[in-house]
């Protein structure tokens, strides 16, 4: 199905126009990293259409306060304020257990960016660890909610600086290669299309689709790794492309509400239409290369993942049986 010229939306359409007129009354969602950034304009639009809606933040009072705020603007309830942390199973686990009822949209929004070289308790590289294997371990919790909606959909928030690096199998924690922050962030970015390329072929029948999308050139608290004179630098080059937070919540909004949408999945989109499959990023913001479509290395990085997530819950269960004794 071609989905690039299905709304007349663009870079400038805002979150809450991609919504006028639809009421989302009745339907729940949960969006991560909604605190801060677009995060905040994604939990705002979903609410002011009338969705009830999770917040699922690092920072609870951060949290609470922007709920309180979107119950303000939008003249509608205050979201509800989940504490979340994607480096940390256990919270993972914690958030997803606690979750009743169905479950309509599920925003993977919340990231970090260019961060330097840490690692979880797990031995995960952070960023690979926060961007993907949080987000996959947070659906995987959720299946059931997702499932029992019978149109679920699930929004991977990606980013064009996935053409810098497809998923490195043989290395995702940088063990055997010099860390590259800007490296790292790329094959987690990657991941995130690839995991939606993989909920189509292994959750489909579910009725569960996914999406990713590049939310744009925004200027937000994701840019604090960087170097401030490159920062200064680049926020002057720019200038032109830049999005407001509203403006670069909108194609999350329209992958999560559209209509056109309810079949699709597995796809890129940037500036609310399906991206063009380039060989390399345009002007560093447009298009999706063909390794994060790739439908062998979506497989592989589904059972990889799940790998992973298994074998630290077993690692926890273990460490917790071994106490008891």
């Amino acid at each position: 199905m071609a989905t690039r010229d299905i709304t007349t939306f663009g870079a400038r359409t805002t979150a809450a126009e991609v919504l006028d007129g639809i009421d989302l009354t009745g339907r729940t969602a949960l969006v991560t990293g909604a605190a801060s950034g677009i995060g905040v304009e994604t939990a705002r639009a979903l609410a002011g259409a009338g969705a009830s809606v999770t917040m699922a933040v690092r920072d609870v009072a951060a949290g609470q306060r922007v709920a309180e705020d979107i119950a303000t603007t939008t003249g509608r309830p205050a979201p509800a304020v989940v504490e979340l942390h994607l480096d940390r199973p256990a919270s993972i686990e914690s958030v997803a257990a606690a979750w009743t009822g169905s479950l309509d949209v599920l925003v993977n929004n919340a990231g970090i960016m260019d961060a330097p070289e840490t690692y979880t308790a797990a031995g995960w590289e952070s960023q690979f660890a926060t961007n993907h294997l949080g987000h996959f371990a947070l659906a995987l919790g959720l299946h059931d909610a997702l499932a029992a909606s019978g149109a679920a959909r699930i929004v991977a928030v990606s980013s064009s600086g996935h053409g810098s690096s497809p998923v490195v199998f043989d290395d995702l924690f940088f063990r055997r290669r010099a860390y590259d922050p800007g490296l790292a962030y790329a094959q987690s970015k990657t991941a995130n299309v690839l995991f939606a390329v993989g909920v189509g072929r292994h959750w489909g029948a579910d009725g569960i689709t996914a999406n990713a999308c590049m939310p744009g050139g925004i200027w937000t608290g994701l840019q604090k790794h960087w170097d401030p004179d490159v920062l200064t630098a680049t926020k002057i080059a720019a200038a032109d492309l830049v999005k407001t937070p509203e403006q670069g919540a909108a194609t999350s909004v329209l992958l999560a509400t559209a209509p056109e949408l309810a079949s699709v999945t597995g796809r890129y989109f940037e500036d609310c239409h399906e991206s063009e499959v380039v060989d390399a990023v345009r002007d560093g913001l447009y298009g999706v290369v063909p390794w994060a479509l790739d439908l062998v290395d979506a497989d592989r990085l589904w059972d990889v993942s799940l790998a992973l997530v298994d074998a630290e819950a077993r690692a926890r269960r273990e460490t917790v049986i071994a106490a008891r004794r």
